[in-house]
């Protein structure tokens, strides 16, 4: 394999990884805007493009979660360009068809299938870090539940605080927190979700730089310009709206006002500040969800339209060992393709 050919594959790559950064932007705009805009706050396209910036923005705040997808996730000795390649494109496939079907699955699953999926593909289940997938699986399922009892908890000590003002001033007041609350929520998906490509990338050029030595390296450093196109791609695809997914996280699960919109936001992002803090990648998508529930349950259980939680909660079971799948399929033909290259 030619240094031309090679540095071919490693473009392949980085451009299959921004597509995967642009259609989670795209996918996940909901996370950010769903509860602004069901609540009238601000109009969709505003609401977005708000959105757009502040994933933009929060893209810098660290690469603490790159680095735990980077080198977390698989065996360093079991990384090469077809193993990248055909992850990505399991998780591109699994979100593309959530985002036409309307359904908030998760594309921190999604990658993570893809990733399990091609390395096992590539050098069986002994390519897989086990601990690595634990913590990640872990941070999965326990963020949304702690979001959903932090949004029980602050709708539960905003009723307590604002229970003898009078309704009318309060929405008005709750109007102006929510576009506060919403921009923060979008600061903090940045932050989290547009990590896992630079993750992705910075795997794909260490081994292009090393082979197997470059994926071992006990460093993980994140280029400026790989942060600077992940956090582009993620904005832009944050500006194209996901309007299906809106609508069913801002008005299907629970009917929201703007107390219950910033009680939801505030309690997500703070869970998915901690996480990207921690290094953790959680599913901003799972956070929001859970959050949600956990307002419209502070009111009463039947406030949640639980129908359509087991929808979503269906899409995230199925996500990983779905996209786990579609990647074990593509790595053999990429492979003929293209094989020889790490």
């Amino acid at each position: 394999m030619t240094l031309s050919t090679t540095l071919v594959i490693l473009i392949l790559v980085v451009a299959a990884a921004l597509v995967f950064d642009y259609i989670n932007g795209m996918h996940d705009t909901a996370n950010a805007v769903a509860t602004v805009v069901s609540t009238g706050v601000l109009p969709i396209r505003t609401a977005i493009l708000m959105a757009a910036l502040l994933n933009f923005l929060g893209a810098w705040t660290g690469t603490e979660v790159a680095a735990t997808i980077g080198k977390g996730i698989i065996h360093p000795d079991a990384v090469t360009q077809v193993v990248v390649l055909a992850a990505l494109i399991g998780a591109i496939v699994w979100n593309l068809t959530t985002w036409y079907f309307g359904i908030p699955s998760s594309s921190s699953h999604a990658l993570i299938g893809g990733l399990i999926g091609s390395a096992v593909a590539h050098a069986g289940n002994r390519s897989v870090h086990v601990e690595g997938v634990v913590k990640v699986v872990g941070s999965l399922v326990v963020s949304p539940v702690v979001g959903l009892l932090l949004g029980f908890g602050v709708m539960i000590a905003i009723f307590w605080i604002c229970r003898r003002r009078n309704p009318e001033r309060l929405n008005r007041e709750f109007r102006r927190l929510q576009v506060v609350s919403a921009a923060f929520m979008a600061l903090s998906h940045g932050s989290n979700d547009a990590q896992k490509t630079m993750g992705i990338i910075t795997m794909s050029l260490a081994v292009y730089r090393g082979g197997s030595q470059g994926a071992s390296a006990g460093h993980f450093d994140v280029p400026a310009w790989v942060i600077a196109v992940c956090a582009i791609a993620m904005g832009a695809g944050t500006a194209s709206g996901g309007m299906r997914i809106i609508k069913t996280m801002g008005t299907k699960i629970i009917d929201l006002k703007p107390m219950h919109g910033f009680a939801a936001e505030t309690s997500a992002a703070v869970t998915i500040l901690a996480a990207s803090h921690m290094g953790l990648p959680v599913s901003t998508t799972h956070v929001i969800s859970g959050s949600i529930m956990g307002v419209g349950s502070s009111q009463r259980v039947s406030a949640v339209r639980w129908g359509v939680t087991a929808r979503i909660a269906w899409a995230w079971l199925l996500t990983i060992p779905i996209s786990a799948a579609v990647a074990w399929l593509c790595y053999h033909p990429i492979q003929l393709v293209i094989g020889g290259v790490r």
